[in-house]
């Protein structure tokens, strides 16, 4: 019978043409299925200006063979800190699968096309919503944004794509990619692949 890519990972045979991205698809297909919200929702890391570590929680809005993609207002902590440490770390956790991927690398700025394809395609709500935050930043009360809100809404047309320039995306490109599965007694299996070259190296974890 043929394995899955899955049985492949966890198994102490050969992985070395095993990729990681088809891995993570499979997983996700399965994510996709068993999770009641938000598959896509991941834990993303970065640091501030004085090293420390800051987390909060996105989601994965794209993906391909050059990496993982979200988006975001460039003026956010978030924002200003990729842009000032292009590094970052992130782990999806399903619950409901028992599984969880981590990944960690450089980050870089996503082309303006494909921002605006993805701000496109959001409901109208969200990118005014986008438009009006000035996210991170002090709120005199939920009013003002609200307020913020109906006057943008009253000045463009239904549908519009009002991609702000503060407004873009960042991939991450993994130099490691991890993957976890629950197991009986704590004995849980843990594949961590390494980017070397063009291609990658796996390694088996103790849990």
């Amino acid at each position: 019978m043929l394995q899955t890519l899955t049985e492949r990972l966890f198994d102490d045979g050969d992985r070395s043409d095993l990729d990681p991205y088809a891995v993570f698809e499979e997983w996700f297909a399965l994510a996709k299925e068993a999770e009641p919200n938000d598959p896509h929702a991941m834990a993303l890391a970065s640091v501030d200006e004085a090293g420390l570590p800051d987390v909060r929680m996105v989601l994965l809005n794209a993906r391909d063979a050059r990496g993982f993609c979200f988006f975001t207002n460039f003026e956010s902590e978030k924002g200003r800190q990729l842009l000032a440490h292009p590094k970052a770390a992130m782990v999806m956790h399903w619950k409901s699968l028992r599984r969880q991927v981590r990944m960690r690398g450089p980050v870089e700025v996503v082309r303006p096309e494909e921002a605006d394809a993805y701000f496109s395609s959001r409901p109208p709500g969200s990118r005014i919503a986008s438009t009006a935050s000035a996210q991170s930043r002090p709120l005199e009360s939920k009013q003002v944004l609200l307020d913020r809100v109906e006057a943008l809404t009253q000045s463009v047309r239904e549908g519009e794509a009002l991609r702000p320039p503060h407004w873009s995306g960042f991939r991450l490109m993994p130099t490691s990619i991890e993957f976890w599965k629950d197991g009986q007694f704590r004995l849980h299996d843990r594949v961590r692949f390494t980017r070397e070259g063009d291609g990658w190296t796996s390694t088996r974890l103790y849990p």
